[in-house]
């Protein structure tokens, strides 16, 4: 496979429900009360060293029973005995309490996300170092290794994946009622009308997760304005109050009478599965997302074609594709223990391999492997139109939440989505208040 080039970059996010940010503005830092079912699951001294912990936020069935494939794998191979003891937790909530989880009593090893979201934590002491493990690495780009690597230089995170955002669809639907795939937003537009005519929801749409939705307003700010533009928002350098940020609201807010009403109030899953009954017909989603909820005699009905172009100028240059992976929480207290450091790395260098990737996604085709190493001949069509898709981009964004500081994601955006989408009229009120709250948030540093 060709290697893809991820060189956007990246800035601290933290994905926090509205649930969470009613409980306290302090979310973001990691005040929320922290759940039993992920208190309980860290770990502690003691044991022969051969067992490791493994937090999971992969609490869906189709990645579930994929990583369990891997992790059994792993420990067939292993000459040593080791047995990796996995505590799976539902998705959001790992999201909603990673601070604490992480200040607390962790896990050996956990799951989480490339780029800022785990320069932030390393930043605050809360990472092991695996510098001296990723020498031995192979099958990754150098860009890749600049979004694993942190603010000291110093490299954090195993990547595991990626999936890049689009527009999906199901093919048959198309096929059926004769629909093209639109490559500008007057075409965008057009078909959605044609599919309300044809009794159909155009637009999938769901935000009570508080960071679907999120893809949307990336995809219309950089086909708007460009990457670099994106970039120096989520950093703080542009002005929400800008005629350019008012634009993507004001083109956001052309596309909201063909959503699905009610998104606040919607979950992702439920989106997904109003695409999967032939409900809807499109949703803006990472390929993930309408994979785990169509049965598998379905998968190869599920197609996509890219965000549509807005500014000819920026065409369709950027890409959204997420990077996960897996790291080493500091806290843990059986990471003390030289044995067990021994097998935790011994198992996140066997995870960089090719083989590794290879039998995840045997059971989760809904992903793309980040290692050159890993076999890409039994991918999907749909896998292979993904990579096809990252490839061509000359940008590649980490979405959202994962772009810029996570005090402002959770504290302010989240609520300030939700808020446009319930009344999107006053948009200059909406920017006003993000602009007031970026200045106090970014001048804290």
């Amino acid at each position: 496979m060709a290697q893809v080039s991820f060189d956007g970059s990246a800035v601290p996010g933290g994905r926090v429900s509205r649930r969470s940010l009613l409980r306290g503005a302090a979310a973001g830092a990691g005040a929320v009360a922290l759940p039993a079912v992920l208190a309980a699951c860290g770990s502690g001294p003691g044991g022969d060293g051969r067992t490791i912990r493994l937090g999971s936020n992969s609490s869906d069935p189709v990645p579930k029973k994929a990583f369990a494939a891997a992790f059994a794998a792993y420990e067939k191979q292993s000459k040593e005995g080791r047995k990796v003891k996995v505590n799976t937790v539902d998705h959001n909530t790992f999201q909603e309490n990673i601070n604490r989880y992480l200040q607390g009593k962790p896990d050996d090893v956990f799951m989480w996300f490339a780029g800022y979201r785990m320069q932030f934590f390393a930043k605050k002491g809360l990472l092991h170092d695996i510098s001296d493990i990723w020498g031995s690495y192979e099958g990754f780009s150098p860009a890749l290794k600049a979004q694993s690597t942190g603010e000291d230089g110093k490299q954090y995170l195993t990547p595991y994946y990626y999936y890049p955002w689009a527009v999906f669809h199901r093919r048959s639907v198309f096929e059926e009622r004769g629909y093209q795939a639109p490559g500008t937003l007057d075409e965008y537009i057009a078909l959605a009308r044609q599919m309300q005519k044809d009794k159909l929801v155009p637009i999938a749409f769901c935000d009570k997760d508080g960071w679907p939705a999120m893809g949307t307003f990336d995809y219309i700010n950089m086909r708007t304005n460009g990457y670099e533009f994106h970039r120096r928002l989520m950093a703080g350098e542009e002005a929400w109050t800008s005629n350019e940020v008012r634009q993507v609201f004001d083109t956001w807010r052309s596309l909201l009478p063909y959503c699905q009403p009610a998104a606040n109030g919607r979950t992702w899953q439920e989106a997904a599965t109003s695409l999967q009954k032939k409900q809807a017909g499109m949703a803006v989603f990472g390929l993930p997302h309408p994979g785990q909820q169509f049965p598998e005699e379905e998968q190869d009905d599920i197609d996509f074609f890219p965000f549509p172009v807005i500014n000819p100028e920026h065409g369709q240059d950027a890409v959204e594709a997420p990077i996960d992976g897996f790291l080493l929480a500091k806290k843990s207290k059986s990471l003390k223990q030289d044995k067990v450091m021994e097998s935790a790395k011994d198992l996140l260098k066997w995870l960089s391999t090719g083989e590794a990737e290879d039998i995840y996604l045997a059971g989760d085709p809904n992903n793309i492997a980040v290692s050159d190493r890993a076999d890409t001949s039994k991918y999907t069509a749909l896998q292979k139109k993904a990579v096809e898709l990252v490839s061509g981009a000359k940008q590649i964004s980490q979405f959202l939440d994962r772009d810029t500081r996570p005090d402002f994601s959770s504290v302010v955006m989240i609520p300030a989505i939700q808020s446009f989408i319930n009344d999107p009229k006053d948009v200059d009120g909406l920017v006003n208040g993000i602009e007031r709250q970026k200045k106090t948030i970014f001048a804290a540093d």
